[in-house]
């Protein structure tokens, strides 16, 4: 038998062989997933480190704060203030009072200090765990907009207030939030808390807050009225004077948990919780500088700065207001709006009022608005604006309107840049029935000139039909308009600056609109420059020659006269492009105008059920606002730019001119817009005066008259007719054949005759005293133009061969005349009408 020992051991030698293997293959993979799990941990920390640095990359640094919040300099112990563009004239301050904010400290050891009180009340309203967290806290990182610590509620409105809500701000605000905890420690953070926070109406800091709203320092404030404070810092909106009951309960909701937390005895809560606080009334509102204006301007400033931190202090604003011309244009309006009412006009001291041409007869407004703007188109910068003024008193509304016909230029402009001029012929006759001209009648053929200076609206349709409505919303919106939706004073203005200043738009960018601006810079009171504004950005818009080409239709004054009569309102004594707007509901009426130096726009409203305005009455405040702003300015008007050519032309068809045209005027046009074709509008025909017939060959020469006239196109005729424009015969005079002189004939062709390629012409001239003859053909049945054929003859013929006429590529009716001539000088013709085929 044998041994089983050499098996026994060649199995275990396998067994021990696979668990070999098997430790091998374990190992291996083992160091296989170590290899993996390093190479994440690595990626991890690696984007982890690049996480961090992108989260604190330019991280503010802390110090700034007590720069910002430390007395005797911080820089918003200064209220944000406002001034005119030449820095001296203030026009606003962003707090209760003009004087400085006073800062209050928390020792108590200082005269006036922030009571214990009031810093629980703080705590119990925003921020119940202050003494135990590390000046952050992870509660809602993931709403930006929350900051449940006073630590975070700084870091927010004082050194991210300039950053987009996100993830990475609340990392980067717990992150700022925990350094100054550690470097400054719980008490000066509740100190600059209480000193910063805002309490609503422009009152920053608890002693502005405790002035106003208590009329009494800090250190004087009661526990309940601590409490109504503190819920006050952290929702402004609802303080003692906007919202007396809602800020007493909210107190009142802080003195609960303030005993709830044990930060105040019960005995003292209870008497908090029975006393009712007086507050101060509302301090009367000092008259207010533009304020139409200035919320323009804070909404621009806006666009880089928020407005809680402009309003929050240490701010100094620098704006595009030129302070008297301001002053002038709210007088003025003001004024104005008065007359428009029938009211007693305001005791204000005001130059420009004798500037303010009076106002169209018999005609009161009492539910009526105006406003106006006046800007510098080569700058973009707003130099004057009042609001909606009711009655004589400003708002500080502006709002968009309906623009009317006020966008009608850039209708022609479309045109213009379509090979139209202003010397275009377009007819003004009766069409679509739902547009008519505010005046009520039509005015035939026009210049293109004539219909936009005098805003015919039937000429401005065919136009917008002609050139398609996205072309002129395209071109509009170059200029900042948009033709869909209504317009504002500050959009038109500007768009017909554009104009003003040869097709340049001047500006700033804000909120990505390229719009002119209030602002001219923006400095800390420390005059470090947070942004500056004054060195205006430029676009252009269209060429100067195509913004000379608008301006010289919108400034001449003899064009406008069809409307605006003589010695009108628009005239200032000064070159002015100007444009009027309506609306066909007569709510609202629109002066825009511009010289080289300004451009102003002024609206008008009426809001009573039967009442209906015209642009003749801001025409009337227009006038006295541009003639107050140019009253120091040279009467410049606009030089010749290149690509410009003057010439002669008829009237009204622009074409080049002809003996029968009755009118010629000069136009301009863009260098190869220029006309080459004589007139046709209008023409001379000869007539049968006893029959008022078109007069033939055969119509005796005695009774033919020549007449120009006007040749009107078949839509145009019934109107043509209704007013007493002659139109042209379009019928003949009945053909008579005279009688035969037998020595002066044609024999053939015959009369009517249809003849083709060679054609002799056969007949007789001869007679006493002969001396030639000549045979010539002319088109149509009264030729203006004949041909001769060949030669004078001068041997007679007889019956025979007067002339051969070669008809190849004729067609149509013709004349053939024979004409003799005798020694006498008397002439002796015949004439035959044939049809060449």
């Amino acid at each position: 038998m044998p041994s089983t020992l050499p098996i026994l051991r060649a199995r275990r030698e396998r067994r021990l062989g696979r668990q070999k293997r098997n430790e091998n293959r374990t190992r291996s993979a083992i160091l296989s997933m170590g290899l993996v799990l390093s190479i994440l941990l690595g990626s991890v920390i690696i984007l982890g480190a690049f996480a961090y640095a992108d989260v604190t990359r330019d991280l503010p640094s802390i110090t700034i704060l007590p720069r910002l919040l430390n007395p005797p300099d911080g820089l918003l112990l200064q209220p944000t203030r406002v001034y005119d563009r030449t820095g001296l004239q203030l026009l606003a301050t962003f707090a209760p009072s003009e004087l400085p904010r006073r800062y209050i400290p928390i020792n108590e050891q200082n005269p006036q200090h922030i009571p214990p009180e009031l810093i629980s009340a703080v705590i119990a309203a925003a921020d119940p765990q202050f003494e135990g967290h590390s000046g952050y806290s992870l509660e809602g990182i993931t709403n930006p907009e929350t900051h449940p610590t006073l630590a975070q509620k700084l870091t927010a409105n004082l050194l991210l207030y300039n950053e987009p809500p996100s993830l990475t701000r609340a990392i980067r605000e717990r992150l700022i939030a925990a350094q100054i905890t550690a470097e400054f420690g719980r008490t000066q953070i509740m100190e600059w808390y209480l000193n910063s926070a805002n309490f609503g109406n422009y009152a920053f800091g608890i002693d502005a807050a405790a002035q106003l709203y208590f009329g009494k320092s800090v250190d004087e404030l009661t526990l309940a009225e601590s409490a109504i404070l503190a819920a006050v810092s952290e929702t402004p909106a609802l303080n003692p004077l906007d919202a007396p009951l809602v800020a007493t309960q909210r107190g009142r909701e802080v003195l609960y948990v303030m005993n709830d937390l044990g930060l105040v005895p019960p005995d003292e809560a209870t008497q908090a919780l029975a006393e009712t606080p007086v507050f101060e009334t509302t301090p009367p509102s000092k008259p207010e500088v533009a304020p139409a204006f200035l919320n323009l301007l804070l909404a621009q400033v806006d666009s880089k700065i928020p407005r809680e931190r402009i309003e929050r202090g240490g701010v100094i604003v620098i704006s595009t207001m030129d302070y008297d011309l301001q002053k002038q244009a709210s007088c003025v309006t003001e004024i104005y709006s008065a007359r428009l009412a029938a009211l007693p006009e305001p005791n204000n001291e005001c130059d420009a009022a004798r500037l303010l041409p009076s106002l169209p007869p018999d005609v009161t407004f009492a539910d009526s608005s105006a406003s106006a703007i006046i800007i510098d188109p080569k700058t973009g910068q707003v130099l004057a604006m009042v609001g909606e003024t009711n009655q004589s008193v400003e708002t500080p509304l502006v709002s968009a309107h309906k623009p009317g016909s006020s966008l009608d230029a850039f209708v022609y402009l479309t045109g213009f840049t379509r090979g139209l001029s202003p010397a275009t012929l377009i007819w003004d006759v009766p069409g679509d029935e739902s547009i008519q001209n505010f005046d009520g009648q039509y005015h035939g053929a026009l210049r293109l000139r004539m219909a936009l200076a005098n805003d015919y609206q039937v000429p401005v349709d065919t136009l917008k039909s002609q050139m398609g409505i996205e072309n002129i919303a395209k071109i509009a919106s170059s200029f900042g308009v948009d033709i869909n939706e209504n317009a504002s004073m500050l959009e038109l203005a500007s768009a017909y600056g554009v104009f003003g200043a040869q097709g340049v738009k001047f500006g700033q960018y804000v909120n990505d609109n390229f719009t002119p601006v209030t602002v001219l810079r923006v400095e800390g009171v420390d005059h470090g420059v947070m942004f500056d504004w004054s060195i205006p950005e430029s676009q252009t818009v269209v060429t100067p020659a195509m913004a000379y080409l608008m301006t010289d239709v919108l400034s001449d004054e003899s064009a406008r006269w069809e409307t605006w009569g003589r010695q009108n309102a628009l005239e200032i004594g000064r070159p002015a492009g100007v444009k009027s707007g309506q609306t066909v509901e007569g709510k609202d009426a629109w002066m825009i105008g511009y010289t080289p130096y300004y451009s102003v726009a002024a609206w008008t409203g009426v809001r009573g059920e039967n009442d209906q305005i015209t642009p003749r009455f801001p025409a009337v405040l227009w006038s006295a606002l541009m003639q107050a702003a140019s009253e120091n300015k040279p009467a410049d008007g606009w030089s010749t730019p290149q690509g410009i050519t003057s010439m002669t032309v008829c009237d009204p068809s622009g074409m080049l001119p002809t003996r029968e045209c009755p009118n010629l005027v000069t136009e301009i046009f863009l260098n190869g817009s220029e006309p080459t074709q004589g007139d046709n509008l209008f023409r001379e025909f000869f007539v049968n005066r006893e029959t008022g017939l078109l007069a033939t060959v055969f119509t005796p020469p005695e009774l033919i008259d020549k007449r120009v006239y006007m040749i009107v196109p078949d839509e145009a005729r019934d109107w043509a007719q209704s007013v007493g424009i002659e139109v042209p015969p379009t019928n003949y005079d009945a053909i008579q054949a005279p009688p035969v002189n037998p020595y002066t004939n044609i024999t053939a062709p015959q009369l009517f005759a249809d003849v083709s390629g060679n054609v002799l012409i056969l007949g007789t001239a001869s007679g006493d005293d002969f001396q030639y003859y000549r045979i010539q053909v002319g088109k149509g049945l009264n030729p203006q133009e004949w041909i001769q054929l060949g030669e004078d003859n001068s041997s007679p013929v007889d019956g025979g061969l007067l002339a051969e006429w070669d008809t190849t590529g004729l067609s149509g009716l013709y004349a053939v005349q024979l004409i003799v001539v005798r020694n006498d000088q008397k002439v002796d013709t015949a004439v035959i009408q044939v049809t060449v085929k």
